[in-house]
């Protein structure tokens, strides 16, 4: 468990949103949740909008430290059934255990983004090692607008995440076997 007092309290406002939605994010809420003495999470960021702002942070943080991690140890798929796998792997980490947590969590912050739009400036999607494989992938095919066909792939993707999240239920290797290969159309 991270021992810096504000990344504790970022972290455990991710739980609290992830669990009661946007509503239940309070500074109580995170102080129970981080188990500190009441009070703690004011003292640290004062209003809600300075929580929202560091959980926002935070999230951002581990989602980018995740993909980098991927990235680096993924190498560029030979061919589109390895592409297939890897996203499906990566699909599944985002609906299940702590990466569904965070998927909850980034999501509300996604829609509470468009009543404070200093957050859309932290959640803008960033270039990190994973989606470099992807693009790498892409190009490496043939595709000319490689980059652009990147972001239209992943943002299916992360669709498909949300769907399933609001929804219930799994994202087939079928569907991402289709997504994969309108992007190499």
């Amino acid at each position: 468990m991270p021992t810096d007092r504000r990344t504790v309290l970022a972290d455990a406002a991710i739980d609290v949103l992830a669990d009661t939605g946007i509503r239940g994010l309070t500074h109580r809420a995170v102080d129970r949740a981080a188990n500190l003495p009441p009070g703690t999470t004011s003292a640290y960021y004062r209003t809600r909008q300075a929580l929202l702002t560091a959980l926002v942070r935070r999230l951002v943080a581990l989602d980018q430290a995740e993909l980098q991690a991927i990235g680096e140890q993924t190498p560029v798929p030979q061919n589109a059934e390895e592409l297939v796998a890897g996203l499906a792997a990566f699909v599944e980490q985002r609906l299940t255990g702590d990466g569904r947590r965070r998927s909850l969590a980034r999501y509300a912050c996604a829609i509470e983004s468009v009543h404070h739009p200093e957050l859309q400036e932290i959640l803008v999607p960033r270039q990190n090692a994973a989606r470099h494989v992807v693009r790498d992938f892409l190009a490496g095919q043939g595709v000319t607008d490689a980059e652009d066909r990147t972001v239209t792939l992943l943002t299916c993707v992360d669709g498909l995440v949300f769907d399933r999240l609001v929804g219930g239920g799994t994202v087939s290797e079928q569907e991402i076997r289709g997504l994969v290969a309108a992007a190499l159309r």
